[in-house]
């Protein structure tokens, strides 16, 4: 069983890219969770055919301790099973402590049953606490990849969680499984990203061009594979997903200097000017 978390800047698209890439494994024949990190529960709406889901605290405030699993997990798209962490009430408490709460319920219940091939935690936002990088700092995650974008501040935020991985390379295992570039069609974005991964140590292990088809199948509340699986895009995620599938290339990532990224920015990212 692989487990691999999905990190990147908040609205970057981890969310979409999670479940069009875990779509592209299950049409594949792999067996998968998917387990949202994130209170507002919307990691696997379009899996789900745009149910929104119980999360786990949720069921844990109003059923108490003793919930059953059918009642937190939900079978989605190509058989992929769902599970929305979900947070706190708004304005009180941790929502990494989500996370934690969600993980260790999951284990207790058996969730992790021998025929899953992959686990994936579509985790919030940057590194910005203990909770959120829980899935690094116990090694639920062995794999990560980051979402991110030629765009300076999507690029400072991956830079960040890669300092995380960094940190907890040699305690939990975790390694950097590579950068998955969401476009953006910014000037020279492509080039620009293959260097960031480089300068990390790591590889741009694809490139999702930028396509309003995405958003089409959102608003019908799909993943774009179901959504149209004869389109361009839905070919783009299957490639992601095998190139996910076939990888082999996991490091501990060097992470750069704030002047070096934008050295990267002024070298790759005005090709076009």
């Amino acid at each position: 069983m692989r487990q691999i978390a999905i990190y990147g800047k908040g609205g970057i698209g981890k969310s979409t890219t999670t479940q069009n890439l875990t779509s592209g494994l299950g049409e594949m024949g792999k067996k998968i969770m998917v387990v949202g990190c994130d209170p507002k529960a919307d990691s696997t709406r379009m899996l789900l055919g745009g149910l929104a889901q119980q999360t786990v605290l949720d069921t844990l405030r109003e059923e108490g301790d003793e919930i059953d699993l059918d009642q937190i997990m939900k079978s989605g798209f190509a058989g992929i099973r769902c599970v929305e962490s979900g947070g706190p009430e708004p304005g009180v408490g941790c929502a990494g402590r989500g996370i934690i709460t969600s993980i260790n319920m999951l284990e207790q219940m058996g969730a992790y049953t021998e025929d899953l091939d992959y686990v994936f935690y579509d985790v919030l936002g940057d590194v910005v606490c203990g909770g959120f990088a829980m899935p690094i700092r116990e090694g639920k995650a062995q794999e990560i990849y980051v979402v991110a974008s030629g765009e300076l501040m999507a690029m400072y935020a991956a830079n960040n969680i890669c300092k995380g991985v960094q940190k907890y390379a040699n305690s939990g295992g975790v390694r950097l499984g590579g950068i998955i570039c969401n476009s953006r069609n910014v000037d020279g974005e492509h080039e620009l990203m293959d260097a960031f991964a480089k300068e990390l140590g790591s590889q741009l292990i694809y490139f999702v061009p930028r396509d309003n088809i995405v958003q089409h199948a959102e608003i019908n509340k799909k993943v774009v594979i179901e959504f149209d699986p004869t389109c361009n895009q839905a070919n783009e995620y299957r490639q992601l997903a095998r190139a996910v599938d076939g990888n082999d290339m996991f490091v501990i990532p060097k992470p750069m200097v704030q002047d070096r990224l934008e050295e990267l920015m002024m070298e790759h990212g005005f090709l076009g000017l």
